[in-house]
């Protein structure tokens, strides 16, 4: 008889344990390469939500990935939930241009926008190169193809009219490979959209003597003017060795998006886990010092607010009651 009900309470624990199992809802979200701020956004946006799994029910992955076109591919295909995208990224799938020509990918929503992400040039300072102009005719890494960096250097490209032959290389490397292949004289410059401090920028600077180069010009003024995912930003001087002056160039911000697909319930708890504790998000990261609630419900979201996050902003009083 206490064999039978030792058998008993095992399976009502399993049982149990099954009905808890069976109530947990699992989130992926799409991030970038490990060096970069994308990968930490994932990871900072999971570490608050897993820490009310036991009253939420949502468990909370982020893997590295690919990047701003990457992560949006796979909301589409509903292969992730959510993603870091750039600006220009979600503008882009939104309205069905760019990497996305001709497929609008119209469930795509908005949450919130983070960090700024200045266009970032860094070359080998014995490599002759002084500004923009200067990348013809060498070796530049431009970028994965379904990065962030990729994506924006084809527009500069283009505004340029400049081609893929205007290089002497034109290699495709991964963010994490980039700063390597700087030091070691196998490139003469990396392309890198992405938040500062940054780790392989510090990286790339610390193993050779390198500059980080303005991106500026009437192409580019004109760029900021037509696009509103654009605009001018500085890199701060002292941040990397050797770079004591700060740089020009222009940008485009970080933001956070998922799709209409996407249940209410789940995007608020996410939303309501970054915002809470939004002290603790603000200092997981240096690119997140300076974040405000304002900016980040307004600035560089081109598709429509997903409605969960919509609700908790108007909890907050951050947006009018609809």
């Amino acid at each position: 008889m206490k064999t039978f009900n030792l058998l008993g309470g095992a399976l009502a624990i399993a049982l149990a344990s099954s009905a808890v199992s069976a109530q947990e809802t699992f989130i992926t979200i799409g991030t970038g390469g490990q060096t970069g701020v994308y990968y930490v956004v994932g990871q900072s946006i999971c570490r608050l939500v897993n820490r009310n799994t036991a009253e939420t029910n949502l468990k909370c992955t982020a893997p590295s990935t690919g990047g701003s076109v990457a992560n949006v591919n796979a909301i589409k295909a509903g292969d992730m939930d959510m993603g870091v995208a750039q600006s220009d990224a979600q503008f882009n799938a939104y309205n069905g241009l760019g990497d996305f020509e001709g497929e609008p990918f119209e469930k795509l929503r908005s949450v919130f926008s983070v960090h700024p992400e200045p266009f970032t040039v860094v070359a080998r300072a014995d490599s002759g190169i002084e500004t923009f102009a200067d990348l013809k005719g060498k070796r530049v890494n431009i970028g994965n193809p379904g990065s962030g960096q990729y994506s924006t250097m084809q527009v500069v490209m283009e505004a340029l009219g400049w081609t893929m032959s205007d290089f002497a290389l034109a290699s495709e490397l991964k963010p994490a490979e980039q700063s390597a292949a700087l030091g070691d004289n196998k490139v003469d410059a990396i392309i890198y959209t992405v938040g500062h401090p940054n780790g392989s920028i510090q990286e790339a600077t610390s193993t050779v003597d390198a500059r980080l180069i303005p991106v500026t010009g009437p192409e580019i003024d004109a760029l900021v003017e037509a696009n509103p995912y654009y605009a001018k930003a500085t890199i701060p001087g002292g941040m990397y060795a050797g770079n004591d002056s700060a740089v020009e160039t222009f940008g485009v911000k970080a933001t956070f998006v998922t799709s209409a697909d996407v249940p209410d319930e789940v995007v608020y708890e996410v939303v309501k886990a970054v915002f809470d504790n939004f002290d603790r998000f603000k200092g997981l990261h240096p690119a997140f010092a300076n974040l405000m609630e304002e900016d980040m419900i307004t600035q560089g979201l081109s598709a429509p607010l997903h409605p969960g996050a919509e609700k908790y902003y108007q909890e907050r009083g951050w947006l009018p009651a609809s």
